[in-house]
């Protein structure tokens, strides 16, 4: 019976190891046929008209030096706590507005207000009561605005 119970083992073992092989061939075969789908085309997405696609891009060969900003002559956009400061180039002053309506401001703007193409001066106001509730708000100010800002396809440079 030695000779019979050697002969059964044999054999099972033969199908236990080809078994595995067989497994392991359908699995290899799975990775490899996964592996060799063609890459699905990306969705491209269609930019929404902004109203500042005849803004040229920027160009940073006629922004003014860092250590004189007051020749900006772009937009000028100021973070604040209580809304996002407009500022008027003309005459300096500030117009607080609400982060959704930063768009509609800029698109308002005339060719003439872009000298530097589509870039706008950014800076933060300093809270008058520095606050954890002050500085949570600007910092959501400031990611409404350079979402916003990005959304548009306006870049921005930081105002020292």
């Amino acid at each position: 019976m030695v000779d019979g119970e050697n002969v059964v083992r044999n054999v099972v073992r033969d199908v236990v190891r080809n078994s595995v092989r067989t497994i392991i061939t359908f699995i290899l075969l799975g990775a490899l046929v996964d592996c060799s789908k063609p890459p699905q085309p990306a969705t491209t997405e269609t930019p929404q008209p902004t109203g500042l696609e005849s803004i040229p891009p920027p160009d940073p060969s006629k922004y003014p030096s860092v250590s004189d900003m007051t020749n900006w002559q772009n937009p000028y956009l100021v973070v604040r706590e209580d809304g996002i400061g407009f500022v008027d180039l003309s005459n300096r002053e500030v117009h607080i507005l609400k982060p959704e309506e930063i768009p509609a401001e800029l698109v308002s703007l005339p060719s003439s207000a872009w000298p530097y193409g589509r870039v706008v001066l950014v800076a933060q106001a300093v809270p008058k009561s520095p606050t954890e509730q002050t500085k949570a708000e600007l910092r959501k100010n400031r990611a409404l605005l350079l979402g916003t800002l990005k959304e548009l396809d306006v870049q921005f440079r930081e105002a020292p």
